[in-house]
């Protein structure tokens, strides 16, 4: 243990099969784990936690299979559907969200990917944005190229956001119309244009604690240092609607895992947090995650963003500029 503490604690990751050792610790030693990842979070990011927000910028009619999207076409939930909104309702929320201390601000939308007529009303919301506000501007179309990942760029668009979801291996468990492969080449089309990533993926979908370790460890490969993490939140409709829920200690562990093995990362408490970790979310922040998203999520609420900078103050920790 002394050996993987000063590895960490120097900035390296664990290994693949220094992960899957502690990965077997028994609950008694969580304790011994948490307290190491909030070590290697401190060390490497402080006290300081990083807000992000969304807005749900075309919502609904999704041609893809994903199983645990209200948004799919396939799945009757009674998501609200509605084509790509204006650059009032977006700047309002912007304004909104920055007003309050987030740093960054997506547009989010449905879809495998999108059109050239959207894309290219999203673009003049993008420079709404980049005029009229001081937010670090993300976007999250789905499936791009590289192209398009340009033109996101030169409109001010930092980060591009497109989760890998789950491990390679269970990822056809999760979606089959269209590949893992498809993701990962939307990272590199990103990144070839200029565009910082941000990919990450949600915990609870049934997969195993070596699948959520190999998609991490997919994305330490493809140097993403920003990292969502979602906790499945069941939604009626969904093929994953009845999935139990994740014990509490399981989604610390894997928190703290992945901490370990992207030791300088930033790793986000994004959707699902509220009822997934509850009264412990503080914890999560103290011991592993320095980032949270706030506000609304996609198709779900988040807890009122005045709560989350009293639970962070409450933590000893505060937010960033």
């Amino acid at each position: 243990m002394r050996a993987i503490r000063e590895k960490v604690l120097s900035g390296e990751g664990l290994s693949c099969e220094e992960a899957r050792e502690l990965a077997g610790w028994p609950l008694e030693r969580l304790g011994e784990l948490l307290e190491l990842s909030r070590q290697v979070r401190e060390r490497f990011c402080g006290k300081e936690v990083e807000l992000c927000a969304i807005i749900n910028a075309r919502s609904g009619l999704c041609s893809e299979d994903c199983r645990f999207c209200a948004q799919s076409s396939r799945y009757q939930t009674g998501v609200e559907v509605y084509p790509l909104i204006g650059p009032e309702k977006v700047l309002e929320k912007a304004r909104r969200m920055e007003a309050a201390g987030v740093k960054r601000f997506a547009l989010v939308t449905s879809g495998r990917g999108i059109g050239e007529r959207d894309f290219a009303r999203v673009l003049e919301i993008y420079r709404a944005l980049r005029a009229e506000t001081g937010l670090e501007l993300c976007a999250s179309l789905g499936i791009i190229d590289e192209d398009k990942a340009r033109r996101l760029r030169e409109v001010g668009v930092t980060t591009y956001h497109h989760n890998l979801e789950t491990g390679r291996s269970y990822f056809p468990q999760v979606c089959t119309t269209h590949t893992f492969e498809e993701r990962v080449a939307t990272i590199r089309a990103a990144r070839a244009a200029g565009l910082n990533v941000c990919s990450g993926g949600i915990i609870g979908l049934g997969e195993s604690m070596d699948h959520r370790l190999e998609m991490v460890f997919e994305l330490r490969e493809l140097k993403v240092r920003s990292v969502p993490v979602n906790i499945l939140n069941p939604i009626p409709g969904t093929p994953l609607a009845g999935q139990k829920p994740l014990p509490r200690e399981e989604i610390l562990k894997t928190l703290a895992l992945f901490r370990l093995i992207i030791p300088e990362g930033v790793f986000r408490l994004c959707g699902g947090r509220e009822p997934g970790l509850g009264e412990r979310q503080a914890e999560a922040l103290v011991v592993a995650a320095n980032g949270l998203m706030v506000g609304n999520y996609l198709t779900t609420r988040g807890q009122e963003i005045r709560r989350d900078l009293e639970m962070i103050a409450a933590a000893g920790l505060r937010v960033a500029v």
